[in-house]
């Protein structure tokens, strides 16, 4: 007989069984965006339930996630409020940046924003800011209920640094 050469994919468009490696891969892709989309929606769905868990007060309170991004959006009762959302959010594993589209029902001064670097704490961060290391519990009580315990931050977090009042 001999060797008889075929178009691979054939088979399959010409007795109406199994799928091509094109179709095979398409519907690979389709699954893999679908679990994408999945991820993202729990994800979201997920810092939803943190912030309201921490008690933040965000009236109609909407997260949307798409890659490392977030959107966030709704009505926070204050600028703080607004600010500790943000830093939940920006603040979480496979979140890059954070897309703030809140309103804020009793607006106050905007807070100034600082990353943690190796070697930081509190107090150097008070001081930086204030002047005054012993500031630092203004920080810490800015940051709650994010931060339990003055003495733990990391490298990479984000804090907020409120105005003096």
């Amino acid at each position: 007989m001999g060797l008889f050469s075929f178009i691979k994919d054939a088979g399959a468009k010409v007795f109406g069984i199994g799928k091509t490696t094109a179709e095979e891969a398409a519907e690979k892709a389709a699954d893999a965006k679908a679990a994408k989309l999945n991820a993202e929606t729990a994800a979201a769905n997920n810092l939803s339930e943190t912030v309201n868990d921490l008690d933040l007060k965000v009236e109609n309170l909407n997260i949307h996630i798409v890659d490392d991004k977030a959107t966030v959006s709704g009505a926070a009762y204050d600028q703080a409020t607004k600010e500790k959302v943000v830093l939940v959010v920006g603040n979480s594993n496979g979140i890059a940046t954070v897309d703030d589209q809140m309103t804020v029902e009793n607006p106050e001064p905007e807070a100034q924003f600082h990353t943690v670097v190796s070697g930081d704490t509190l107090g150097k961060i008070a001081k930086k800011f204030y002047g005054n290391a012993m500031k630092y519990p203004v920080i810490f009580e800015a940051n709650k209920p994010m931060l339990k315990n003055p003495d733990l931050i990391y490298p990479g977090q984000v804090l907020r640094i409120p105005v003096l009042g």
